[in-house]
């Protein structure tokens, strides 16, 4: 079942269902209305038969007949019955009908006084009436065809009226599902469009205000972050293409110039020279591909736990002056923590430490004194390390696209590195809901600011 049609059906059952309940109320009140007032008018036509009987000496029974056949014109088998204290009839207002009536009724209305009943399709009431020491027992009884038939007509104005207003909910329930459902088509047929091939295409958003419209507003954010994705994706392929490239052209050159003429022994030494030298930064790159691809695909699945980030800070100072001594690592503090959970922070020890490990290379490897100056800070909300080095600096046009991956400013060309590292780093703090930026200025030096936020 569609949801269109699921939406007019439950619409529809809702409103029914109100529909019946209604008419069932007014039903039943009218019919307790009309009940209610025509057992009135026979108490009051008792009342009055046995008052004439027993206080107006005037009127005999043979006049009290004739009474009760004018004034009971509005009534269908209408007869009223009075018996004395012993049970016996004395008055009946009908001579050519058999009476029936049931002794424990007459027992009943002599306990409660005022009983209201049914004899067959007829209302009756049994009355009580004491008068100068009688107890006399008054049963009234008639056929209430008038009121029959407004209730029968009643029921006939809300059977159809029933049946109408349903027809019409459900016409009008199919109609405005279609109405409200339509832009969730329109949706549907412009996602249906949208392949790989197209991902810049963005969905209708309508007037940004309601459900429709925040669902188009958050489909399109997916699209943009799919869009990225693979933007990324294509520009890894390309770029880890070029950079294998590079050394495998080469170390097909260096082959190709050693197999053209018989060499040297210093010859060949220089071409092993030239094939280690291509074979290691091969090496290098594809270990960095491999790190950068694995850190991607665990990087949301790494476990969590506080640690310190002047205890990393430190391991990552030891880890890297004992691969390359000739670095200079300086680490101060900013300002003194108050507390000591000010430099703690939930996070992975070993990507956190990766992260330091590439600011602190890079801090060391462009600054011509090879030297890093870290500095550790604290405040309300967060824990920052800065990493500044007196390097050759980054361009302003260039900042806009350090942490894209395999992307290298003009000025490191001349470096060694792959343009790996930085992006690994900025998707690393940015899983620990942190900020990595960078302030540069060409030939004078870059600080990079790591900020975690504390426990």
């Amino acid at each position: 079942m569609t949801i269109r049609n699921r939406i007019a059906l439950q619409f529809s059952l809702i409103v029914a269902s109100i529909l019946v309940a209604f008419s069932v109320i007014i039903y039943v009140v009218s019919a307790n209305y009309r009940r209610e007032e025509f057992y009135e008018r026979l108490k009051n036509k008792g009342r009055t038969t046995v008052r004439f009987l027993v206080e107006v000496k005037e009127v005999d029974q043979e006049l009290l007949k004739i009474i009760d056949r004018n004034t009971l014109t509005a009534l269908i088998d209408e007869k009223v019955l009075i018996f004395d204290e012993h049970n016996a009839l004395i008055y009946s207002s009908v001579d050519d009908k058999i009476i029936h009536y049931d002794v424990h009724l007459l027992s009943e209305v002599r306990q409660q006084k005022e009983v209201e009943t049914y004899s067959g399709d007829n209302e009756l009431v049994g009355l009580l009436y004491q008068q100068n020491g009688r107890d006399l027992v008054v049963l009234s009884s008639a056929y209430d065809q008038f009121g029959r038939s407004k209730m029968a007509n009643l029921q006939l104005t809300l059977g159809w009226g029933l049946l109408g207003g349903l027809s019409i909910t459900i016409g009008l329930g199919i109609f405005f599902a279609g109405q409200s459902l339509r832009p969730i088509s329109r949706i549907n047929e412009q996602v249906s469009a949208i392949t790989a091939r197209n991902l810049r295409q963005r969905l209708d958003e309508g007037n940004r205000r309601d459900e429709i419209g925040q669902l188009a507003i958050n489909f399109n954010d997916v699209l943009q972050r799919l869009e990225k994705a693979f933007e990324q994706q294509r520009s890894f392929v390309s770029h880890a293409s070029h950079e294998l490239r590079t050394p495998l052209a080469a170390l097909k050159s260096e082959i190709q110039l050693g197999l053209r003429r018989p060499l040297t022994v210093p010859e060949h030494e220089e071409v092993l020279v030239n094939l280690l030298s291509d074979a290691d930064r091969l090496i290098g790159l594809t270990n960095s591909l491999l790190f950068l691809a694995r850190t991607l695909e665990s990087i949301q699945s790494v476990p969590f736990q506080t640690v310190r980030i002047d205890d990393i800070v430190f391991l990552a100072k030891d880890e890297l002056l004992s691969a390359k001594p000739a670095y200079h690592i300086e680490i101060d503090y900013e300002n003194i923590p108050h507390e000591e959970t000010e430099t703690v922070v939930n996070g992975n020890e070993s990507l956190l430490k990766q992260v330091m490990l590439n600011l602190f290379d890079n801090a060391c490897k462009y600054s011509a004194d090879h030297t890093a100056l870290v500095r550790i800070s604290t405040d309300e909300r967060y824990c920052r390390v800065a990493v500044r080095d007196r390097g050759i600096g980054i361009s302003e046009a260039d900042r806009q696209h350090i942490f894209e991956s395999f992307y290298r400013a003009s000025n490191a060309i001349a470096y060694d590195g792959f343009g790996i590292g930085l992006s690994i780093c900025d998707r690393i703090i940015e899983l620990h809901q942190g900020n990595l930026s960078v302030d540069s200025q060409l030939n004078t030096g870059s600080t990079f600011t790591v900020s975690l936020p504390h426990v």
